[in-house]
């Protein structure tokens, strides 16, 4: 076997720590590390440490910490300010997939003449005969796969990177793995929200991290008339109903925003789905760039089902086309493309070509 030296980011939890056994159960040579990101955050405190550090040690493998809050700052907290501020909603764990865990961490495993690295996701990656190249796919765990959160990481590291969790259907074979080798991490509960939101308070943390604060404007529907008052523009996101404070004769949701002129806008369910879409920012795994029309299945968030749809590529952009309307289309947002089960590449969902949503 070639270099099986693989640097194995773990965050404390069950999932890393049992990609770990199973890296060495395989003949890998996993070193594991823990990246200090910010400092309070869910992955990154005392007890993340101390129990990433005591799987290590009953594994019998080594780990390092790394203080990266830096570039953290820079990648992750500062483009997650910057999102809300233009009325984007961003998904940080995207930037940080790119930054920290696949790019921070890939310089450290160079550094340690580690051939591989791996992290606890479920997705998979392998050599494709058909493209003739490795593939970023989707795992065997349902609702739980990571693909989407995975797709702007670096084409050139596919094949360095091994996900151990790739063919695992639920969470619960995990935790009986670690049960049946005595890790005391087995029934640690999962993280659910934004690693350096406390509590999941996302309004709370832009107020004491930069210097957005609330600033009235009128909520407005798509004719430009006024319905109501909003406290702040970061405090509203594409299709919210709940604390609007109006009160009006049909439902109505946030399908958009006027930066400009500080204006929620709102509109009723029907004025939330959008057939066509542009992405920017894009990054292509599967091949280097969509000038023919695809037809592709296209996420849009995280929780959403993959939607039929045909692509193509002007230049920096990509302009998606859906088979059928989808609701509340979000800035900020990545829109993944799927062949089948493999990622053939994604990028950011832009305002442009939305109706009537017009953030700068």
């Amino acid at each position: 076997m070639k270099n099986n030296r693989v640097l194995l980011g773990m965050s404390g939890g069950v999932d890393s720590s049992v990609s770990a056994l199973l890296l060495k159960e395989r003949g890998y040579e996993p070193i594991g590390t823990t990246l200090e990101l910010f400092a309070g955050s869910s992955c990154c405190n005392t007890n993340t440490y101390i129990d990433a550090k005591n799987v290590c040690n009953t594994l019998g493998i080594p780990h390092f910490i790394y203080n990266c809050k830096e570039e953290f700052r820079k990648y992750v907290i500062d483009d997650f300010i910057y999102c809300y501020a233009n009325c984007k909603t961003p998904n940080p764990c995207i930037e940080c997939n790119k930054y920290m865990k696949f790019g921070f961490m890939w310089d450290k495993a160079k550094e340690l003449e580690c051939n591989y690295i791996a992290t606890g996701h479920y997705a998979k990656t392998e050599y494709s005969e058909k493209y003739k190249r490795w593939v970023l796919k989707k795992s065997k765990a349902g609702k739980k796969d990571q693909s989407y959160v995975l797709w702007n990481i670096p084409k050139h590291l596919i094949e360095h990177i091994i996900f151990p969790l790739a063919d695992f259907e639920d969470k619960e074979q995990i935790r009986k793995i670690a049960r049946n080798h005595d890790l005391k991490v087995a029934n640690k509960p999962d993280s659910e929200d934004i690693c350096f939101v406390p509590e999941g308070n996302y309004k709370k943390f832009l107020e004491n991290n930069s210097d957005i604060r609330p600033k009235e404007g009128n909520i407005v529907n798509s004719k430009g008339e006024i319905l109501g008052k909003h406290n702040g523009l970061y405090n509203y996101t594409i299709g919210q109903r709940k604390g609007l404070g109006i009160s009006y004769k049909v439902p109505l949701f946030v399908i958009g925003f006027n930066k400009q002129k500080n204006q929620v806008i709102v509109g009723e369910e029907e004025e939330l789905y959008k057939k066509e879409i542009i992405v920017t920012d894009i990054n292509l795994l599967l091949v280097d760039d969509v000038e023919k029309e695809m037809e592709v299945e296209v996420k849009t968030r995280y929780s959403s089902k993959v939607a039929k749809a045909k692509i193509k590529q002007y230049g920096n952009e990509i302009k998606v086309i859906f088979d059928e309307p989808q609701r509340a289309i979000t800035p900020g947002q990545s829109a993944v493309f799927y062949i089948d089960d493999i990622i053939l590449g994604g990028g950011k969902i832009v305002s442009k070509n939305i109706d009537r949503c017009k953030i700068c």
